[in-house]
């Protein structure tokens, strides 16, 4: 079972200063956007090949409510089996659902309250075709 890192997950309250620091100053690729009722949400960079940042905009966030560090998300190319091992171990996750990125997924917290989401990609995951995403969590 593979197990590593899919993407680290942050919050901006300046989703274009984010873009451009990120794709301008350190390089990365902006491989596609989030949409909340047409409107720009979010977008996924890819540092290189596999390892992405999500950013998501937020006004709300604040330094006692994790700062801008939303959550972490690792892949695994055995969703169900990791979902079972952590159940089995008496770990409370949420059910294994497709994404708007059309990639499978499911949550959990770890030990210290962080948000933990486990992804499987499909062939029609956002991050292999680059197709923009309308969220549908908010």
């Amino acid at each position: 079972m593979k197990i590593s890192i899919a993407h680290v997950c942050v919050y901006t309250r300046d989703l274009d200063a984010t873009r451009r620091f990120y794709c301008d100053v350190l390089g990365m690729k902006k491989v596609f956007d989030f949409t909340l009722d047409g409107k720009p949400y979010g977008f996924y960079l890819e540092m290189c090949e596999g390892n992405f940042i999500e950013v998501f905009h937020n006004d709300d966030y604040t330094e006692e409510t994790n700062g801008a560090l939303r959550h972490l998300c690792l892949e695994t190319d055995d969703i169900a089996g990791v979902r079972a091992k952590l159940t089995d171990a008496g770990i409370d996750t949420t059910d294994i659902v497709l994404g708007c990125d059309n990639t499978h997924q499911f949550w959990f917290k770890d030990p210290n309250g962080i948000d933990i989401e486990f992804h499987q990609y499909t062939k029609d995951s956002a991050q292999h075709t680059g197709a923009n995403c309308e969220v549908d969590w908010v």
